[in-house]
């Protein structure tokens, strides 16, 4: 692979900076359906690598995360996006540096460095995972491929996308606490499948199956705000509960989960939403 295929290379308007395991980046033509100018805020309380949130490009939003490192990298990204791509870029990306940052503790770095250090892991790590064990380290080995960051250029989209969102670090309830009429949420939880381990285990806490109840009970909140959401996840028997409570749509997805491509097959994916209608289903997923 050519230097200029991994380090600078522009990327398609509306890209997050981030990679992110299970991202909804292939389902933004379904999504964007549901999205209009009329509403005064885009809210995500799973933020995760905001594909949606940087495809649409909102005026206003507000981005929650349980991942303090998360939140602490678009602020820092935000703050001076020139320089993070400058230090980024100046980073060997071999499997002996990759550990030796992995190794680094968030906390005897400076802000700066610490989004830095989530940034080169994200890129260099084994699909993009964040996942961490019970003394919340970061835990995931090198990738066997290397994504290529974004651009210069396109770090300072990203931070220019970010000039007016608020950030809320913490439970998806805290993030949820701020909604307002008006608003518009879309909402993309870690699955949390009682049938199955799910390998993207997010943080000491991950979201789990006794969650799905306090989610449900937030949407019904919503719902009586008079306030429109969107749910995405995955098929399973705690979605087709909460689908059965409100409009939905079952379609198949590419996953890219897996660790090996001839393993990726397609499989179902839910669209749960409050609001009229929509024809979701005929757009290119």
């Amino acid at each position: 692979m050519k230097l200029e295929d991994l380090v600078g290379r522009e990327r398609p308007q509306g890209r997050s900076f981030l990679r992110w395991a299970g991202s909804k980046r292939k389902l933004i033509p379904k999504l964007e359906r549901f999205w209009s100018e009329k509403y005064s805020r885009y809210v995500e309380p799973f933020a995760g690598s905001a594909c949606l949130f940087f495809s649409l490009k909102p005026k206003m939003a507000i981005l929650g995360d349980t991942n303090v490192e998360l939140i602490n990298t678009y602020l820092v990204l935000r703050e001076n996006p020139e320089r993070m791509h400058r230090r980024l870029v100046a980073i060997p990306r071999d499997k002996k540096t990759y550990y030796q940052w992995r190794a680094k503790s968030p906390m005897d770095l400076d802000r700066e460095t610490r989004a830095l250090r989530f940034v080169y892991l994200n890129h260099n790590c084994f699909n993009g995972i964040y996942r961490t064990n019970v003394k919340g380290q970061f835990n995931v080995p090198i990738g066997t491929k290397l994504a290529s960051y974004l651009s210069r250029n396109d770090f300072a989209r990203c931070a220019s996308a970010l000039a007016s969102v608020k950030f809320v670090p913490g439970d998806f309830a805290e993030t949820l606490s701020n909604v307002e009429k008006g608003d518009f949420v879309y909402l993309d939880p870690p699955y949390a499948v009682s049938s199955r381990r799910v390998f993207r285990e997010y943080g000491i806490k991950p979201f789990g199956v006794e969650d799905i109840e306090r989610l449900s009970v937030e949407l019904n909140r919503l719902h009586k705000m008079g306030v429109d959401f969107v749910v995405s996840y995955a098929d399973c028997r705690e979605a087709r509960k909460l689908a059965g409570q409100w409009n939905s749509e079952k379609f198949l997805v590419q996953r890219h989960i897996a660790g090996f491509s001839a393993h990726r097959t397609p499989s179902f994916e839910w669209m749960i939403y409050n609001s009229a209608k929509r024809s979701v289903a005929s757009a290119s997923a």
